[in-house]
């Protein structure tokens, strides 16, 4: 490397580091009588928990409220298979992020996607629509 080159990259690598000093100081110099803006007061959680087990007695709770963005787990522990699906049947169109559970066997258990829309999600087993105790409903909040 010449003379000339070593020079320019020691000036180019200089200059940037005289940048980089200025900028670190720059974003650090508030002035003494500004403090921090508080973090915004959290949203209380809605009661109720984000599970929905299902059993030989149907699903448990039938109703629950979660917060937006809220996935919710549904488990089957009954002995039969189910297929959990967005009202209205049979379209399932009112809440498709609940269309993901879709299919289960005894012992397994699936997630919703996130419920991002506020509003409440109606909900029921495919294959048993007409019975209660197969329906429920979840309120996003």
């Amino acid at each position: 490397m010449t003379t000339a080159k070593k020079a320019t990259c020691g000036f180019v690598a200089a200059a940037a580091m005289a940048a980089l000093a200025a900028l670190t100081i720059a974003c650090g110099s508030g002035s003494a009588g500004t403090s921090p803006t508080p973090p915004p007061t959290p949203t209380p959680a809605p009661s109720g928990g984000t599970t929905i087990t299902i059993t030989s007695a149907g699903v448990s709770p039938a109703t629950i409220t979660v917060a937006r963005g809220s996935q919710v787990t549904f488990v089957n522990n009954d002995t039969q298979n189910h297929d959990e699906l967005s009202d209205p049947h049979p379209d399932h169109t009112d809440c498709p992020e609940l269309n993901s559970v879709g299919f289960m066997a005894p012992g397994q258990s699936r997630q919703s996607q996130n419920l991002n829309t506020a509003r409440t999600c109606g909900y029921h087993d495919h294959e048993l629509f007409s019975d209660p105790r197969w329906q429920g409903k979840i309120i996003i909040q």
